[in-house]
């Protein structure tokens, strides 16, 4: 099955033949959104969310499940479902409407955001919500095993040969593939990036696009300590967050098999996020500030 092409007139009709009741509210599409769904606003106080492609489509039952159990339990708010649309013959797979929720993306990394984000993680990682989804292809293994990707990172390696530092990126890949996740499974978002953080008055206001959320390992939520902020407010991340170094090197691996990932695809944020990773002595920082 070819993807859908999801355009402006295609949520106009979704909306006009399963929820009438919105038909007379504009819709028009967000100025920036994922890949995983395109985004679209409907009025001034709702979102219509679409999965992209056949990948996705299993993120709409979840969020509409989880979604309402999980959100009484943050510090910030969450995406709230309002309707679930229905397959059709316009549009293969199910879709969401949500409530919108205002903000602003982070234009640069601050302590405040630093500090909200890692009490919004603990607060997920502490819900009292039990029975949720594991790992799987659903989120792309995200919270489950790292060394599933083990092939895809050496594949990268070899395609990019010397325009990375192989021995220092193949050390840190072996110390995060050396240990897993002992304790009980926790909820994790797993995609935790600038894209899916509103902010409003320099504080986190919400935190957007549960699609890959799981139970599992925790790990893959911390990549946004290299691909985003910087070495003073990784450090403020770190220690409100208060997790072990092993769970600490796996979050690196996750976040070197994703900027690998985009190296090969040109993206030059990959190699910020190498150098990021490569030269980051937090751990140090917190051993010294702590003695």
């Amino acid at each position: 099955m070819s993807d859908p092409q999801i355009t402006t007139d295609l949520v106009r009709d979704l909306i006009a033949d399963q929820f009438p009741q919105w038909t007379d509210l504009p819709a028009a599409p967000v100025a920036a959104f994922g890949w995983d769904n395109r985004t679209f606003h409907l009025g001034t106080q709702m979102s219509v969310r679409l999965p992209s492609a056949t990948a996705y489509a299993a993120q709409v039952e979840k969020e509409q499940t989880w979604l309402p159990k999980l959100a009484p339990h943050l510090p910030q708010p969450i995406p709230k479902p309002l309707a679930k649309g229905c397959p059709s013959d316009a549009y293969p797979f199910e879709w969401s409407v949500m409530a919108w929720l205002p903000g602003d993306h982070p234009a640069h990394p601050t302590e405040g955001l630093a500090s909200d984000l890692a009490a919004f993680l603990h607060a997920l990682q502490h819900a009292p919500v039990t029975g949720g989804p594991g790992p799987g292809p659903h989120n792309f293994h995200r919270g489950g095993d790292l060394r599933i990707y083990d092939q895809e990172v050496r594949h990268c390696l070899d395609q990019l040969g010397s325009a990375v530092d192989q021995d220092a990126i193949l050390r840190l890949w072996a110390k995060a593939c050396h240990s897993n996740w002992t304790q009980a499974q926790v909820w994790l978002h797993g995609d935790v990036a600038v894209g899916n953080l509103l902010v409003q008055d320099n504080s986190l206001s919400a935190v957007i696009d549960f699609g890959c959320c799981a139970m599992g390992d925790p790990a893959c939520d911390l990549t946004i300590a290299w691909t985003f902020f910087d070495q003073p407010t990784r450090a403020v991340f770190r220690d409100a967050l208060n997790l072990d170094n092993d769970t600490w090197a796996r979050a690196r691996g996750w976040c070197l098999w994703k900027a690998l990932l985009l190296i090969t695809t040109g993206d030059a944020a990959g190699k910020n996020t190498i150098n990021a990773l490569l030269t980051d002595n937090t751990q140090d920082q917190l051993i010294a500030r702590n003695a």
